[in-house]
């Protein structure tokens, strides 16, 4: 009985930190670079940020996993790929100033914070908007700022941005974002109902120019978004 109770605990206990950093890396090569994901601040970004983090304890052991994982309230950490690919989308460079709608556990927040200069990201559920600022503090991010709040608005008094994201889909995309986009900046953003894509639209001026990437499936943007 002892050596069965002793066989339960080792392959039961969670995964330590140099197993996690293994399947991290391996997450970048398998997931990611043998992919294509091919912009190296992205990739970079990708194998430092330990995902474990941001996901449920009772979860950690699937951190790494190719998919996405549920957070709580219905909400979910996005697969590492899509995570990857809008990161990659943006172009960002050192300098720049982003804006994400659709804070969640905070770990594509961290992604960009590796990446851009500062990070702004709004999360409409307190709840979560307050555990990703924590976990983002202890890890010691200082340049990306939380607040929870309606996503469809943007941050005005922070505007306008290199770069916006959003993590949840809309049905359409909201103006109020497109306005906060710098001359040049870019918007990447789900848009759809059960048929969502991935779109991207860059500001030229007074235009916009839209493309579309690849089918996605987001929980969809609540809020001010549903009343349209």
């Amino acid at each position: 009985m002892a050596i069965l109770l002793a066989f339960i605990m080792i392959f039961s206990r969670p995964p330590d930190s140099t197993e996690l950093a293994r399947e991290r890396s391996r997450m970048v090569e398998q997931q990611l670079a043998a992919r294509d994901i091919r912009d190296q601040s992205v990739l970079e970004a990708m194998r430092k940020v330990p995902r474990e983090r941001f996901v449920p304890e009772n979860q950690r052991s699937r951190a790494y996993d190719d998919g996405p994982l549920q957070i709580g309230f219905g909400q979910t950490i996005s697969q590492p790929y899509v995570v990857a690919l809008m990161t990659e989308l943006l172009e960002l460079d050192s300098s720049d100033i982003v804006l994400e709608v659709g804070t969640g556990s905070g770990y594509q927040a961290a992604i960009l914070g590796e990446i851009a200069g500062s990070v702004y990201t709004i999360e409409i559920i307190c709840e979560l908007q307050e555990r990703a600022d924590s976990t983002l503090k202890v890890l010691g991010y200082t340049n990306i700022h939380t607040r929870c709040g309606d996503g469809y608005y943007g941050w005005p008094e922070a505007a306008p941005f290199d770069g916006i994201m959003v993590t949840a889909a809309p049905e359409k995309v909201p103006q109020a974002l497109l306005d906060q986009l710098k001359d040049g900046g870019k918007l990447v953003i789900p848009v759809g109902d059960q048929l969502q894509f991935l779109e991207v639209y860059k500001r030229v001026g007074d235009r916009f120019e839209k493309r579309r990437s690849i089918p996605v499936r987001f929980v969809p943007m609540t809020g001010k978004a549903q009343e349209e």
